[in-house]
């Protein structure tokens, strides 16, 4: 029996809107391209989640990637609010998944800087009963070890849990550890299927 949902947090219950962020930052989109390629669709936005480097090594990695737009990548990252924003549905979700009696979790690969920059999107944080956000113990997703932390650290049984994320890799890592899984495409695509796994969501 399904007992938990443990949800991603980024285009889950918060946008992830990076490219809008740098559209509204008034770069076009050959430029939108560049830092994109330099940062976030670099394997570095990886470490950035992991938390293992200060900010300051980060942007000098992202500038290594692409040194002619050094100053481009400050104006872009020196000020991420509005990166992750709210999505309306987030906190009546939680609460009514939790009013069904089920336990609600989170496990995001989650940079620092988003979450001191970006709070305001976490609103629906102490609705739930608990969560890891990733560079607070410098582990990412699908790293099997955050899983199983995040069973370890809340007592969790794997085969009473799902995990939904807009990621199908990382949906793939907690089913390798046990766990149900469902990849996110809408709210009711994934009440539909929470309903196929026998929980009353209605």
């Amino acid at each position: 029996m399904i007992r938990n949902i443990i949800f991603d947090i980024g285009n889950v219950l918060t946008d992830f809107r990076w490219k809008e962020f740098l559209q509204d930052k008034g770069f076009d989109d050959a430029m939108i391209r560049r830092i994109a390629q330099a940062s976030v669709e670099s394997p570095l936005w990886r470490e950035f989640d992991r938390g293992v480097w200060s900010d300051e090594e980060l942007m000098s990695a992202f500038v290594s990637n692409d040194p002619e737009i050094e100053a481009v990548l400050h104006t872009a990252y020196d000020d991420i609010h509005g990166m992750v924003t709210p999505r309306d549905y987030a906190i009546p979700w939680v609460q009514a998944l939790k009013a069904k009696g089920c336990g609600v979790f989170y496990l995001s690969n989650f940079s620092k800087k988003a979450e001191e920059e970006c709070g305001d999107a976490l609103a629906f944080i102490p609705y739930t009963d608990g969560g890891i956000l990733s560079w607070r113990d410098k582990l990412i997703k699908p790293d099997p070890k955050i899983y199983q932390l995040l069973l370890e650290r809340y007592d969790l049984k794997a085969e009473e849990c799902v995990f939904v994320d807009d990621t199908p890799e990382n949906v793939e890592g907690a089913m390798r550890q046990g766990i149900h899984g469902i990849v996110f495409k809408s709210r009711e695509q994934v009440e539909d299927e929470l309903r196929k796994l026998g929980l009353d969501v209605e």
